[in-house]
Formats: structure tokens, C-alpha cells, sequence
């Protein structure tokens, strides 16, 4: 294959098409990306949310609760009328905002998990964490309100150890004790115990004005409670005591930044604004396709009615097509052409008629004509409709260029 031939196959028009087509699906892609892109966020970043798979995170209970029967909702945004009834678990990290937990609505029970864990993300590994001790009871009573957090204290037992809980003081949360790396209780006068150890300490407390439950210790929920039966066990138990039966547990995420946003590009995708867009789109689909296929450049606008020269121009010549004497303008054209020809190679001015036809003739046989001025005159004198007048302009036209050198 040729140089020329490749060159020329690189920007063929089906090719130059293609790369258009890849373009704007690439670029309509982006932007369905760029809309939904908070919601296609994996989540698993080794934090402490429902989506996190590491463990200090909670994404096995879910999975563990569906596999049990309990319908379970990942909330990324406000809650609507069918959660009422529902036990809503927030798990808010260190450092968040009392203000955030307050604004909060929920006309069903409400848990927070304090947060437990320092963590470190592993580099070899996504969404793995490595502890690095644990909060402090400060940094972990700061995330609850000014007004429930009142009086409230956190206690630790350091090491690792077998904890038997209970609801009262004779029925067992669940018969096989579990296992807990620095067990954490709650105290304080404003808290109703709800689940108790064998010692008598609050583990899950119910605030007596709000009605706020609050889990001291993180790891009866989290995956790393979760790796035994015991644990899980403990937690499925630990949750039915607080929601209603058939009535479902939401995991809050918009603590974690994975909140539902509203924007333009979704608002574009969704309906009612969906059939907008479609038609917005087809439109431009027609447009780019009109602009391929258009011959030529785009006609201007021209006035209703036309000014000067042009206006006497376009009226003279509406005025003979209406009479019908279109035909009989080639031979008037000819003698206006000879006449241009003539002053333009300075003919003698006593030849006239058929004379100065004949001197023409000749003059254009030494230059070159294609054809003689006589011949042309009479193809304008035999001229019958537009497409014959159209010719004959032509011809003429071709003609005076020869004869004044404008074309070789």
C-alpha cells in the first residue's frame, strides 16, 4: 500500500464519523457518571458505616440480617412514611458535628453506636484497617447532643474479655457469652439501662427524655464482633430487642458522605425532566445531522424588498418571466457581451455588424477561443428556455475570458 493511499484512509469520512459517535457517547457517559457518582461509591474505605467491609465497619450485618429474614434499608438520604416504625442505627465517626445527630428525623426508635476504634487504612490492602487504639470516652461522647451527653461517662475494661449480657437481671441476651477487646459501659443519672452484663454495667442505655438508645461498645455490631457465632448471635439479638417485629433496620450513610445529593444532571435523568431531555437530545441529533448533509454554506436572509440597483434588477427580470420573453434575452445578452469584448481589446470602431463579428472571430482563433463569437451568437439567437439561456451565459462567459487573457 501506497504512502498517498494510507494518508488518505486515516481521515476517511466513515472514519472521522466514528471517532464523532465514540466522542459523544464518551461524553454523554461522563456525564451520567459525573450525575450518579455519589451513589455508585462502593463505600469500602474502611470506615465505620454499613458499606465498609473492614473491621471496624458494619457491612456484614446487613448481609447477616437479610440472610435471617429482617429487611434491611441502606439510607443515603431523609427517610420517607413507610420507615415510621423502623429502628434507625446511626454509627457517626469521630469528629462529627452534635448538630448533625439533631437534625436527624425519625418517628421511630433511633440507635447510636459511639465509635470505638482509631483505625489506619492498610496500603496493600482496600478498604482494610489496622486498630491503633481506642477513642477516647471524650472524643466519643462528643458526637451526642450537648443535652443527652449531660452527665454521661464512659468506662473501660482494658484486655480482652468473656461478657455474658442480659436485659434484666434474669433473662440472658443470648446463652453463649461473647468475646470483647477493651469492653466499654455507659453510666450516667439520665440513662435507663436496656442491656446489662453479668457485673450489672449498662452496655445499651435509652435516654430517659429522648428516648435516644445509645451502644457503648461498637464491636457487639461491627465485623469484628461478627467473626464468631456467639457475636453474631448476640447482635441479630441485640437488635430485635429494640425494633418492632416485620418492621425493618436502617443503617444510616449520609454521616459518612454517602447522602443522596440533588443536582442538575440528575434532575435532567430522572422524570419528570427526562422527556426534555430526550427531546433536547433528538434535536441535536437533527441539527448535526442537517449540518452533514447540507450542501453548501448557509443561505442568508435577504429582504422582503430589495434596495438600488438589485430591487430594478430583480423587478425587470419578474417582469419578463411573467410576459413570458425569457427566451428572446440571448441574443440582447450577446451584443452586450460583444460590446464588453470589444472595448476591453480595443477593436476598430468603424467595423460593425457582421464585420466586427468576423474580426472577432479571427482574434479569437489567434488566442485560443474554444469556439467563434458567430457560433456563439447564434446558440443565443436559438436559445427556447432557462436551461438553454443558462448555456449560452456560460459559454459567453468562457468566451470573454479567452479573448481579454484572463484565463490561459
Amino acid at each position: 500500500m501506497s504512502l498517498s493511499k494510507a494518508g488518505s484512509g486515516a481521515f476517511s469520512p466513515l472514519t472521522m464519523v466514528a471517532i464523532l459517535v465514540v466522542g459523544v457517547v464518551a461524553l454523554a457517559g461522563l456525564g451520567v457518571l459525573s450525575a450518579y457518582a455519589p451513589e455508585l461509591k462502593s463505600g469500602d474505605d474502611g470506615g465505620g458505616h454499613a458499606l465498609s467491609r473492614s473491621s471496624v465497619g458494619y457491612a456484614a450485618l446487613p448481609r447477616l440480617l437479610r440472610a435471617t429474614g429482617t429487611p434491611v434499608v441502606l439510607s443515603r438520604g431523609s427517610l420517607g412514611h413507610g420507615a415510621v416504625d423502623s429502628l434507625l442505627v446511626l454509627t457517626p465517626p469521630v469528629g462529627t458535628p452534635p448538630e448533625r445527630l439533631e437534625d436527624i428525623r425519625h418517628d421511630g426508635s433511633i440507635m447510636v453506636v459511639l465509635p470505638k476504634w482509631n483505625s489506619a487504612a492498610l496500603p496493600d490492602h482496600r478498604g482494610w484497617v489496622s486498630t491503633v487504639g481506642v477513642v477516647s470516652a471524650k472524643d466519643a461522647l462528643a458526637v451526642l447532643p450537648k443535652e443527652v451527653r449531660a452527665g454521661t461517662t464512659l468506662s473501660d475494661l482494658s484486655g480482652r474479655r468473656t461478657v455474658s449480657l442480659r436485659l434484666g437481671a434474669d433473662e440472658t441476651l443470648n446463652a453463649e457469652p461473647v468475646v470483647i477487646d477493651t469492653y466499654r459501659r455507659i453510666a450516667g443519672p439520665q440513662w435507663i439501662p436496656v442491656i446489662i452484663d453479668a457485673e450489672g454495667a449498662t452496655v445499651l442505655a435509652a435516654h430517659s427524655e429522648t428516648g435516644l438508645y445509645v451502644l457503648a461498645d461498637a464491636d457487639l455490631l461491627n465485623t469484628q464482633g461478627l467473626k464468631s457465632l456467639a457475636g453474631a448471635r448476640t447482635a441479630v439479638a441485640l437488635l430485635n430487642t429494640l425494633r418492632m417485629p416485620g418492621t425493618p433496620v436502617v443503617f444510616d450513610l449520609t454521616l459518612h458522605g454517602f447522602q443522596r445529593t440533588r443536582n442538575l444532571g440528575r434532575l435532567l435523568l430522572e422524570p419528570p425532566l427526562l422527556g426534555m431531555t430526550l427531546v433536547l437530545a433528538a434535536l441535536i441529533i437533527f441539527a448535526g445531522w442537517q449540518a452533514v448533509v447540507r450542501y453548501g454554506p448557509a443561505r442568508q436572509n435577504r429582504r422582503a424588498v430589495a434596495l438600488g440597483k438589485r430591487a430594478l434588477a430583480d423587478n425587470t427580470a419578474a417582469l419578463v418571466r411573467m410576459a413570458g420573453r425569457e427566451h428572446h434575452m440571448g441574443k440582447p445578452y450577446a451584443l452586450l457581451v460583444r460590446a464588453a469584448v470589444v472595448r476591453a481589446i480595443g477593436a476598430p470602431r468603424t467595423l460593425t455588424g457582421e464585420d466586427l463579428d468576423a474580426f472577432l472571430d479571427r482574434v479569437g482563433a489567434v488566442a485560443g477561443a474554444t469556439r467563434p463569437y458567430t457560433a456563439l451568437a447564434e446558440s443565443a439567437r436559438a436559445a427556447k428556455t432557462p436551461g438553454d439561456l443558462i448555456r449560452v451565459a456560460r459559454d459567453l462567459h468562457r468566451w470573454t475570458q479567452e479573448m481579454t487573457r484572463a484565463r490561459q
